[in-house]
């Protein structure tokens, strides 16, 4: 019966499509600069693995956060643990949520307690461009956190002078409120969105309660524009069952983030520089009784500031990126202790090209300079041909690191205990790929492999043993390959357009004494994404996802999502039905997810 009323619903909303022109923004990649490395090159002439998700895919999906956006890219886990990305982490290929490093503008927001924090500076939805994905190591790019990929969310600019509301109500009481305003003077232009929602929760003590706070700002943009990001996200819910604890029912955590960052862009001749300063902040606290605080209570509170100064030569032998940044992270906790770390990076690399531009051979080399671990070098190579002007092979080989958290070396807690004695995980990994991109097609082929060596996972070593605790798995071996085809067209002057992604991959743990794993190892084995965007009237567009995954465990599951928009003049309506097949699965930890939900929404823009 809910399945039924879940599909009657969207085919109503269907009918009541009428005549009028949505607009839609041109998402062609091939004039994309990817932002995300010191040598800046469209989309098509990169060397490595990237993959662009545009606001106008996102809108179109239906989705309200960039946890669930990521669920439909091909290489990417993840592991949601309650609604509305919650609480999610987040994977890519194989590796795991302390491996991927997260950036926004090209603000490195890693944070030193635990990779559990990594989303919880992702951005509405409403001020986001697009989300580049980098997948495969990117240590030679961004240093040590980019061990098996990273994200880069790059937000919108403000073209124009709007107020964008918008409200969403649905399954388990949800509501969402949000104003996005933009604001372009003479000299100056301003984004200033805010955004609160909250719910009572899909299951017993899963309620949350949300507050987003964004500001992009660029000042003395007719000389030398000075650019200014801010965002504090403030989350409050019910853990139930949360971080690898199914019997913790009653577990409750708050979580507060906040980023400054001042950056520019100076341009001297064949030089081009980006200096960059930032202070991020997450405050944490964790109680392990909701109604109980004293039974056990967490409270860290982590402080990253970092200066970056990047930049690029043109000469007639090519591009030559190079840079060097700074930063210092602090933590105050009650359980983890106090503590600093230092680390400062030198990047450098070079762009040669021959054979008439289509032969392009990018070597460079990170050296990094730890507080507290051996210092480590991450020399890396990308090779490029371009066949025609669509067509491109490419491979690149490199080194990545990573150096364990200080929840990995110090946490106490009922059900995991750190390891002070860990060292620093590193891996040497290789992938070769064809691309094939034009207006309308898009179509890739890669294959990767990853030599991890004192991979860092929690697991029980004996059978009988009660708490998780980290241990550097001597040699664990990561191989795969995934493909991704993309084809857009139209019917009746209507755009269309088809995403279908596969990842195949497989672990080999070649000596280990753990008898069970809690976070790393339990990859995707087979991961199938496909969405279809369409529009059947000028002005209403919907579409459907499809997402089935099976675990290295065994575990498989298949999900599908529904929505749909109607436009009409500065007013649109949607409606989002998630897992309409009412699937009973968990991602992470034995959680159960929700079945069949949905959420209903209203925008409208004043200009």
């Amino acid at each position: 019966m809910k399945n039924t009323f879940l599909i009657a619903s969207l085919v109503l909303f269907t009918l009541t499509g009428k005549a009028q022109d949505v607009q839609q923004k041109t998402d062609s990649l091939r004039e994309v600069v990817v932002t995300s490395s010191r040598i800046d090159l469209p989309f098509n002439e990169n060397s490595r693995t990237i993959q662009i998700v545009t606001a106008a895919d996102i809108q179109k999906l239906g989705v309200t956060n960039v946890a669930d956006a990521l669920q439909q890219v091909a290489g990417i886990d993840v592991r949601r643990q309650g609604v509305n990305g919650m609480q999610a982490d987040l994977y890519i290929r194989g590796g795991s949520f302390d491996q991927t490093l997260l950036l926004i503008d090209g603000i490195k927001v890693d944070d030193p307690q635990t990779g559990h924090h990594t989303l919880n500076l992702a951005l509405p939805i409403e001020v986001i461009e697009r989300i580049e994905i980098i997948k495969g190591p990117a240590a030679r790019i961004f240093g040590q956190n980019a061990f098996s990929g990273a994200v880069n969310i790059v937000t919108k600019n403000a073209p124009s002078n709007a107020l964008v509301t918008k409200f969403q109500a649905g399954s388990y009481d949800q509501f969402l409120a949000e104003a996005t305003a933009s604001i372009n003077l003479d000299n100056s232009s301003h984004i200033v969105h805010f955004g609160k929602n909250f719910s009572n929760g899909y299951r017993e003590n899963t309620d949350f309660d949300n507050k987003n706070i964004f500001v992009k700002s660029q000042f003395n943009k007719n000389k030398l524009p000075i650019n200014l990001i801010a965002s504090h996200s403030e989350r409050k819910f019910g853990a139930n069952g949360f971080y690898g604890i199914p019997t913790a029912t009653e577990q409750y955590e708050e979580t507060q983030a906040s980023l400054v960052g001042f950056s520019t862009v100076i341009k001297n001749g064949n030089f081009t520089w980006k200096p960059r300063v930032y202070w991020r902040r997450n405050e944490d606290l964790y109680l392990y009784k909701r109604k109980n605080p004293s039974a056990y209570r967490n409270l860290h509170i982590t402080n990253k500031i970092a200066a970056e100064l990047n930049g690029s030569y043109t000469s007639t032998i090519g591009i030559t990126g190079f840079g060097v940044e700074f930063s210092k992270y602090y933590i105050v906790s009650n359980n983890l202790g106090n503590n600093q770390r230092e680390i400062a990076t030198l990047f450098l690399e070079h762009r040669f090209q021959f054979l008439d531009n289509k032969l392009d051979v990018t070597p460079g080399i990170a050296a990094s300079y730890f507080s507290d671990f051996d210092n480590k070098l991450f020399p890396g190579i990308d090779v490029g041909y371009k066949i025609n002007q669509d067509l491109r092979v490419y491979g690149n080989i490199g080194y990545t690191y990573r150096v364990p958290t200080y929840t990995d070396l110090y946490y106490v807690g009922p059900q995991a205990t750190g390891n002070a004695n860990l060292q620093p995980e590193d891996a040497l990994a290789q992938e070769v790929g064809i691309r094939w991109n034009s207006n309308r097609f898009g179509l890739s082929l890669v294959g990767f492999n990853r030599d991890s060596n004192d991979l860092i996972d929690y697991v029980r070593v004996n059978p009988t043993d009660v708490a998780f605790s980290p241990q550097n798995i001597q040699d664990v071996n990561t191989k795969g390959f995934e493909t991704q085809f993309d084809y857009k067209f139209k019917v009746n002057t209507l755009s269309q357009k088809i995403n279908l992604g596969y990842t195949f991959i497989e672990d080999e743990i070649k000596k280990t004494a753990a008898v069970e794993s809690r976070y790393s190892v339990n990859s995707l084995k087979h991961q199938l994404v496909g969405s279809y965007q369409m529009q059947w009237f000028k002005n209403f567009s919907n579409s459907i996802a499809y997402h089935y995954l099976e675990r290295t465990s065994g575990v498989s599951y298949t999900v599908v999502d529904l929505s749909a928009a109607y436009k009409l003049n500065d007013m649109e309506l949607s409606i989002y039905a998630n897992n309409i097949f009412n699937t009973e699965y968990s991602e992470t930890s034995l959680i159960p997810m929700p079945k069949g939900n949905m959420m209903f929404g209203l925008k409208y823009t004043f200009r």
